[in-house]
């Protein structure tokens, strides 16, 4: 061992400047990571080693969470049957289209399968779970409960909100496979309608107008 070696003794490593830049990102910008944060201090002169900050970074404990993904329930394939009475089976879906000022609203479309007939349309600029729940107790009052309803995997349908709405009314929420909108035809077919007789034939200035 040579006797620079021998006799070396390390600087303490003051990192106290970088610890405090990375706080101040981290409240100023909490929705951002460690690149980010990085490219900040970078654009402000710090020309701190990137491994040098990324250490710091992590021993304060700053890198974001992910959220882990919902998995959904395996859904089941099952034919699509014409129901055998009028208000047996309800199918619901949203479509989505802008004004003329390109703000995006959306339009929750609720039909019959026994007769094909569009029971309600409902626009807004939101449709949460909140509101399909409502928009479902007006049509119960109005024609009575259906035995089952047909849905995709959206977050509103598949909400904690919807599913206990129907454990409560006895009503089976039927929900087709991800990425299989031909298992829900009978709505797919009439938002196809919808957007070809309506959204796409006229520019709509506000939502009263739609």
């Amino acid at each position: 061992m040579s006797k620079s070696v021998y006799y070396y003794d390390p600087l303490p490593k003051d990192d106290g400047d970088i610890e405090e830049a990375l706080r101040d990102k981290a409240r100023e910008h909490p929705e951002e990571g460690f690149w980010m944060a990085h490219h900040r201090l970078r654009a402000e002169g710090r020309t701190w080693n990137h491994k040098r900050v990324h250490r710091v970074y992590k021993a304060l404990g700053l890198p974001l969470r992910r959220k882990a993904k919902k998995r959904l329930p395996a859904r089941v394939k099952e034919a699509l049957e014409v129901p055998p009475e009028a208000d047996h089976t309800w199918s619901m879906d949203f479509v989505t289209d802008v004004l003329e000022n390109k703000r995006r609203f959306r339009a929750l479309n609720i039909m019959d399968d026994y007769n094909r007939e569009a029971i309600h349309i409902e626009v807004d600029f939101s449709l949460t779970s909140n509101r399909v729940v409502w928009v479902l107790n007006h049509l119960i009052n109005r024609r009575g409960k259906p035995k089952r309803i047909r849905m995709d995997n959206g977050p509103e349908f598949i909400a904690k909100l919807t599913s206990q709405w129907s454990e409560m009314h006895g009503i089976k929420f039927k929900y087709i496979q991800p990425g299989k909108p031909t298992q829900n035809a009978f709505v797919e077919r009439f938002n196809g309608s919808f957007r070809r007789g309506t959204l796409n034939r006229f520019i709509f200035e506000d939502i009263d107008q739609v």
